[in-house]
């Protein structure tokens, strides 16, 4: 989860989930992908603590200290994972740039700060209100400035507040294309959260808009390997269980209930076998999922193709 849909215990703290995504990112940058994943930004969006254990996966040395080995494991098998997703999300918003990104969830997304083909689209970063003032204040740290074209700062609490109010007071447009990007979110809610936050989405989707999505389908093995995490004191995952897990099928039809089409929906060992990335994550990976659907009345010629059935 990168921090959209906090639960009761860390809804007033930024996540610490996003953090992780982060170090992996960050562990994964320049070493993997075939040239075709970078990401020299998560690295200065690290504090210094943060990013020691970034250097020992790095440099390939895993501490003594069991508990401190969970966390080098967390990042490592972490960065296994945000190659593949990464890769897969970064080419679907070139495939589908427009003038509008909405990113649910952002965390410490990167992208407005390093993806060239978003030179021409504003960014609405939608996020719990201390998730964004922690993410603020790495930036201004950083001294990072944005390649997209701008960068909005949407302050959602969804236990208080409604998607579409806070986006119209952030001058998103509702009657233009826009592309949404919902990653690392959806596993972290119920189902009827993650039906509500489509139903507000679609609301505001016009024709030629497009939706990029990362999901986990159900997988016993990645379940337990999660559960183990926790019990051996990982503090980042304790507070934030997987809610809802869905298979291929039932997410493109919930998808069509609101309108979009699903073109694409690929298994991340599938993406990271055709990049040659470590999957020693076998389980995470297969079971993590990342979707594209479009509009039903938008650039959805040949929509189908490059559908994945399970």
């Amino acid at each position: 989860m990168d921090s959209m849909g906090p639960t009761a215990e860390n809804a007033r703290t930024a996540s610490r989930t996003a953090v992780l995504v982060c170090q992996g990112r960050a562990a994964a940058d320049g070493r993997a992908g075939c040239g075709r994943y970078a990401d020299p930004v998560a690295g200065r969006l690290l504090r210094a603590d943060e990013r020691a254990v970034v250097d020992r996966v790095r440099a390939g040395t895993p501490p003594p200290g069991w508990k401190e080995r969970t966390g080098y494991e967390s990042v490592r098998a972490c960065a296994e994972i945000a190659v593949p997703r990464t890769v897969a999300i970064d080419e679907a918003l070139r495939a589908h740039a427009n003038g509008q990104l909405v990113v649910l969830g952002a965390g410490l997304d990167t992208r407005a700060w390093r993806l060239a083909a978003l030179a021409d689209t504003d960014v609405w970063e939608v996020d719990h209100p201390a998730s964004q003032r922690d993410k603020q204040d790495r930036l201004a740290a950083a001294d990072l400035r944005p390649v997209a074209r701008s960068v909005r700062f949407t302050p959602v609490d969804f236990a208080v507040d409604a998607l579409g109010p806070a986006l119209d007071a952030a001058g998103h447009d509702p009657a233009a294309p826009t592309t949404w990007l919902w990653e690392g979110v959806v596993p972290y809610l119920t189902r009827e959260q993650v039906r509500s936050t489509l139903t507000a989405l679609a609301a505001r989707t016009a024709p030629g808009s497009a939706l990029v999505l990362n999901y986990q389908a159900p997988s016993a093995k990645a379940a337990a390997g999660r559960l183990l995490t926790r019990l051996l004191g990982n503090s980042v995952t304790a507070g934030e269980p997987w809610r809802s897990l869905w298979r291929p099928e039932r997410i493109a039809a919930l998808l069509a209930e609101h309108g979009l089409r699903t073109v694409a929906d690929h298994d991340l060992l599938t993406l990271a076998q055709d990049l040659g990335t470590p999957t020693g994550s076998r389980a995470s990976l297969r079971s993590g999922r990342v979707a594209v659907a479009v509009t039903e009345t938008g650039a959805d010629a040949g929509a189908g193709a490059g559908v994945e059935r399970p």
